[in-house]
C-alpha cells in the first residue's frame, strides 16, 4: 500500500474512532440536562475560571456566533453569569455560578469515569503513545495554517 493510501486509511480510522467515542460521551452528557456545548462551557469555566466571551469559542472549538446563544441558555438556567470587565468595558466575562459549580461537581466525576471506561481498551502505554502521536499531528497541521 502506498503512503497516500496509508494516510487516507489512518484518517478514516481516526474519524470513525472519534465519531463513536464522541457519540457515547455526548449521550452521557445529555443525561445531565445539558447539551455537549453547554457542558463544555461550564467545564471550561469551572476548571479555568471566568473567561472573556470572545475567547470561549476558541477554547471549546465552537464558532463564536454560537457562544452568545449558549451563554444565554446557561444564564437563564442560572449556571453562569456575565461579568463586565472593570479594566475594559468592551469585554464581558462569563463566570460560573454556585449552581453551576454544584452541577459540575455532581456530574463531572461520572463524565470523567465514562471517558476512562471508553479509553480503557488501550493500555497505559498505548494511551501515552496515542496522545503523543495525535498531539504531534495536530501541532504540525496547526503550523501549516
Amino acid at each position: 500500500m502506498e503512503d497516500s493510501q496509508k494516510s487516507l486509511k489512518l484518517f478514516i480510522v481516526l474519524s470513525r474512532a472519534y465519531k463513536v467515542v464522541n457519540e457515547q460521551v455526548n449521550r452521557s452528557i445529555q443525561q445531565t440536562g445539558l447539551n455537549p456545548t453547554e457542558f463544555a462551557v461550564l467545564e471550561l469555566l469551572y476548571h479555568k475560571g471566568p473567561q472573556p466571551l470572545q475567547q470561549i469559542g476558541g477554547k471549546i472549538l465552537l464558532a463564536s456566533g454560537s457562544i452568545t446563544y449558549v451563554v444565554d441558555k446557561l444564564e437563564k438556567k442560572q449556571l453562569l453569569r456575565r461579568v463586565a470587565c472593570p479594566e475594559d468595558r468592551r469585554i464581558t466575562h462569563a463566570a460560573i455560578t454556585q449552581d453551576g459549580i454544584q452541577l459540575i461537581e455532581r456530574v463531572f466525576p461520572e463524565h470523567e469515569q465514562n471517558i476512562h471506561n471508553l479509553i480503557s481498551v488501550l493500555s497505559e502505554e498505548e494511551v501515552e503513545s496515542a496522545t503523543n502521536i495525535l498531539r504531534k499531528l495536530g501541532l504540525s497541521v496547526k503550523d501549516l495554517s
